[in-house]
């Protein structure tokens, strides 16, 4: 198959689409979050590296937590980059009433979703909406002589979280059911990569909101085929303090505005204790 010919599937209820062989760069980002100000400044990295729309992944949650959905989806769908549908897009699309992000009843994460998620809900368009219609569950394509396959948080479950903690054969497993080498994931809001055997399941992090490492910057990855499999995790900074400033003005979840501005979640609830205790320490690779 052409690099340019793409195949869609569906099993079950999931619809892959199949987008050939990729070759030279890619650079892989997911949860933006409705974060405009990180967003801009991803693409501006995109275009310095000289790396086409065609060589991109976003593994889904474009939109989320802060100040710009409808800006967002429309610069995504216009940049014209390969993404598949994250938790918030699906629910979205289907006009359900919370973000099907598997928060617990009563936590602090779910109290705050009973904010950003309605708001994002009544400023999106019909063609917003539409657009999330058109993506894919999960892709898949080869590279570096390796079949790869994105999902959002997990194979099975759109909002499953999997974490640098999550035990090998856990990622094994999914591996194994979609026939693949590589994994690109999301969801979680955290960079890692776990790679044994010559399997790897390699997350990017996200652009929307920081790692929990008392910085503020945000997270992605970039891939290389040159003589094999090559991968670097990469971050960089943007303005923040406008994003935060527009969280502000919309009266959306003060603990997300500060969390632009610290580095720091609110609250570890989703996490593991593995990744718990590593809140506020540098992001090393």
């Amino acid at each position: 198959m052409k690099a340019s010919e793409t195949n869609t599937a569906t099993t079950g209820t999931l619809r892959v689409l199949d987008i050939g062989a990729l070759r030279g760069p890619l650079l892989v980002f997911g949860g933006v979050y409705s974060n405009l100000q990180a967003l801009e400044r991803m693409m501006a990295i995109a275009e310095e590296l000289g790396i086409p729309p065609a060589q991109i992944i976003c593994t889904g949650d474009v939109v989320g937590y802060c100040a710009d959905p409808e800006e967002v989806v429309q610069k995504v769908r216009d940049w014209g980059i390969h993404c598949i549908a994250g938790n918030v897009e699906l629910q979205l699309r289907e006009g359900e009433e919370d973000c099907g992000c598997d928060f617990n009843d009563g936590s602090r994460c779910d109290i705050f979703s009973r904010q950003w998620y309605p708001y994002a809900q009544s400023v999106l368009s019909a063609e917003a909406i539409a657009w999330m219609h058109t993506l894919p569950h999960h892709l898949k394509f080869n590279y570096a002589d390796r079949q790869a396959y994105v999902v959002h948080g997990a194979y099975d479950q759109v909002s499953g979280y999997v974490f640098a903690s999550t035990p090998w054969e856990q990622k094994a497993e999914q591996l194994a059911e979609v026939q693949a080498d590589m994994l690109l994931g999301g969801h979680c809001g955290l960079p890692f990569h776990s790679v044994q055997d010559d399997k790897y399941w390699l997350n990017p992090g996200v652009i929307g909101m920081p790692a929990n490492d008392a910085t503020t910057r945000v997270w992605y990855m970039l891939l290389n085929d040159k003589d094999g499999l090559h991968f670097e995790h990469h971050s960089f900074e943007y303005d923040q303090a406008e994003a935060a400033r527009r969280m502000r003005a919309k009266r959306l979840p003060e603990a997300y505005a500060l969390t632009l501005e610290t580095g720091l979640w609110d609250n570890c609830e989703i996490l593991p204790a593995e990744e718990t205790a590593l809140q506020g320490k540098a992001i090393t690779f």
